[in-house]
């Protein structure tokens, strides 16, 4: 497609690109789009990501991105010391790389002092309510999001490429996780030892980085009772954090012995990539507003999603037969707020009843029985 910008950048002028997300590992995943548009418009740019070490995962892999550089939150807790020296070590790997573009994709500060520091040609970052003189001396292009209406943030990452001139074509708006070799070989092993096989079990992911994003642990219960009693197993998956193990054991308390014996809990055992594994082989994936949900679309699997305050217009499951389910019975929603008042329980997801989610399971099974899913990558 040919750009009207006049100011859109002449991507034969550009050898080196840099992509920054400095956000967590669901925010990541969803900017793997990015990457594909600008390798299948520019084949000959080198290009690079810049993301926090604990998100890199979501990117690994990655067939457009030639390296990612990582930033360690923990560098901040280790001393002044080791923190300037890692952050200077960074900047003089960035800067050898000598970048004609940077992508900023969030509106962190450190962009601005990136866009100084490492002086490419060309700079691109989303416009702010307030363009202070640092923001808008450090970058050369602005994309602009809409005021009123909702846009998914897969679309919203893309802006900054549209910006520049360069446009999406549908293929490229997929996301992209490649779990790896090791990653499937684990996930293989770990099916075969519980004689699970590919495209028959279910995905249940019911925690969140938010809490205020899950649902309550007797109504995830009563749901996987539900889903047992069709007689598909189920594996459970959780992060090792305390809140979220204390989710799952609090589930495992309120299923039913007959359902115990279908659910395989691998809460904490898994890395990253191997929750990507595992999703891919999976007949449905089951869980809330999470990274995992990002990570069953990006492997095509399908998706139930319960979303509360959160909005399902832009966070939901991109590219994928799913269901999301939320309450049409509080007009507050979708708020943004942790919890109802601030108060950590988000009522317009704990109110929402076991057999509509159930019957939003079905729904999807019956969608896609004999279609199957992505394939493994």
């Amino acid at each position: 497609m040919s750009s009207y910008l006049p100011d859109a950048v002449p991507l034969g002028e550009v050898h080196r690109a840099l992509v920054t997300k400095l956000r967590h590992h669901g925010d990541v995943l969803l900017t793997s789009p990015v990457f594909s548009t600008l390798k299948r418009a520019a084949p000959h740019v080198a290009i690079d990501a810049l993301v926090y070490r604990d998100t890199a995962a979501m990117l690994a892999n990655h067939p457009a991105i030639d390296t990612v550089h990582t930033i360690d939150r923990a560098w901040k807790d280790q001393g002044l010391r080791v923190q300037a020296s890692a952050e200077l070590a960074l900047l003089r790997t960035l800067r050898a790389q000598r970048y004609d573009l940077l992508v900023h994709l969030t509106e962190h500060p450190r962009g601005a002092s990136l866009a100084l520091l490492l002086r490419p040609r060309f700079a691109v970052t989303r416009e702010r309510p307030r363009n202070e003189w640092l923001w808008r001396t450090a970058f050369t292009h602005f994309y602009r999001l809409p005021r009123h209406t909702p846009r998914h943030a897969v679309d919203a990452n893309l802006d900054a490429l549209r910006r520049i001139g360069v446009y999406p074509e549908t293929t490229d708006k997929q996301l992209v996780l490649v779990p790896g070799d090791a990653a499937n070989a684990r996930i293989d092993a770990l099916c075969t030892e519980h004689g699970i096989e590919r495209g028959r079990f279910v995905h249940a992911h019911p925690g969140s980085r938010w809490m205020f994003k899950c649902w309550t642990a007797e109504r995830f219960a009563a749901l996987l009772d539900r889903i047992a009693g069709t007689g598909m197993p189920i594996v459970l998956t959780g992060a090792p954090e305390k809140r979220e193990r204390e989710l799952v054991t609090a589930i495992l308390g309120s299923i039913t012995s007959q359902t115990r014996v279908r659910v395989v809990d691998v809460t904490g055992a898994l890395s990253l990539s191997e929750v990507a594994a595992l999703t891919a082989r999976a007949r449905i994936f089951v869980g809330v507003d999470s990274a995992p949900m990002h990570m069953a679309a990006a492997m095509g699997t399908p998706v139930v999603a319960l979303f509360g305050p959160s909005g399902e217009h832009e966070w939901g499951p991109w590219m994928v037969r799913q269901r999301v389910v939320a309450s049409i019975a509080h007009p507050c929603r979708p708020c943004g707020i942790d919890g109802c008042g601030g108060g950590k329980v988000s009522e317009c997801l704990t109110s929402l009843g076991v057999d509509h989610v159930f019957g939003q399971f079905e729904a999807l099974v019956a969608e896609t029985t004999g279609s199957g899913h992505a394939t493994e990558r």
